[in-house]
């Protein structure tokens, strides 16, 4: 890590002197890593660090390596940045303090408080139910407190499967019906009355959770955007649950989402009314997930049967809209 990086996080905590401890994961398509450093000197024992490198020539994946592709993540970095350095939430919604950032031509440096020191040391590849409903309270909770804001700085649009910025995708769908039914789908979720700030990428890896999972807080907030707070939770969903799953237990998780969002808004919002069209734009969310991901990657785990029956549905509501 250069001189001036070490330098920015030694100012910003007060401390005497760093050691670079281990890798805790490299970001997406070779765009750099996340490090956790370890403090001297200081209250803090550590921080995390997200380091951005924009690379030369990536590697995606999903075999969509595009100038469009590259100045979507560009712009990604920048939106969290601006997210961490000038939005907070509180307890009920825990995301990492941002303590210092930094841009300097290819590079960008976010220092973010070490969550695991916090008490969020856990993670999970597969959850609970307890821990599940954890992350729908978290995920209520933070829809509430942005519930009417407007996402001055971020992604206009939330989430990073959003139409405008995935045309490679679109173009790939081979089912004709979802692929020319995919602006009115969008149109639809934008044009809801109840708008939101959405995490954008609310997958279970995107959660660290306590120590006996009755506490969660989130992290990652490229794609942090206004939207619908259904995105966030059918995204959470399918991160989770298997298609058999998803149709035995979705109804009951989502009143328990609904249940906690109706403790957290304020006082003067029709939440009748907000439940109402969440509740409607639920179909659409996931459908328009299912857009992105048959032109993404069409043999993934997450393009099942509960996934097909939901597209149809929302098919044939907008042959009546």
């Amino acid at each position: 890590m250069k001189q001036e990086y070490q330098d920015l996080v030694l100012q910003a905590c007060g401390a005497s002197s760093l050691r670079v401890g281990a890798t805790i994961q490299s970001l997406w398509s070779g765009y750099g890593q996340i490090v956790r450093l370890h403090l001297q000197g200081c209250d803090r024992p550590s921080v995390v660090v997200k380091h951005v490198k924009f690379p030369d020539g990536a590697e995606h994946p999903g075999g969509c390596n595009t100038d469009r592709s590259h100045a979507r993540k560009v712009r990604s970095y920048h939106v969290e940045t601006h997210w961490y350095q000038n939005y907070s939430t509180n307890q009920s919604c825990r995301i990492p303090e941002c303590l210092a950032a930094s841009s300097h031509g290819d590079e960008m440096l976010i220092v973010l408080e070490d969550l695991d020191v916090a008490g969020y040391d856990q993670r999970r590849a597969s959850v609970t139910d307890r821990e599940l409903r954890t992350c729908l309270r978290w995920l209520a909770n933070f829809h509430a407190l942005f519930l009417g804001v407007a996402p001055e700085g971020l992604w206009p649009v939330g989430t990073y499967w959003h139409l405008d910025t995935r045309p490679d995708e679109l173009e790939a769908v081979e089912d004709a019906r979802l692929k020319a039914a995919a602006g009115d789908i969008d149109r639809v979720l934008s044009e809801c009355r109840f708008k939101t700030v959405v995490h954008g990428d609310a997958k279970l890896a995107n959660f660290c959770f306590s120590t006996a999972g009755q506490d969660v807080a989130a992290v990652d907030f490229q794609y942090v955007g206004g939207g619908c707070g259904m995105k966030d939770v059918v995204y959470f969903l399918g991160s989770c649950m298997e298609e058999k799953q998803c149709e035995k237990r979705v109804p009951a998780l989502l009143d328990h989402y609904f249940t906690e969002l109706k403790s957290c808004v304020k006082r003067d919002v029709d939440f009748a009314a907000l439940e109402t069209e969440w509740r409607e734009m639920f179909a659409f969310a996931w459908t328009d997930f299912h857009r992105f991901l048959l032109g993404w990657m069409p043999g993934h785990w997450k393009v099942n049967r509960y996934s097909k029956h939901l597209t149809e549905e929302v098919l044939h509501k907008l042959k009546h809209m």
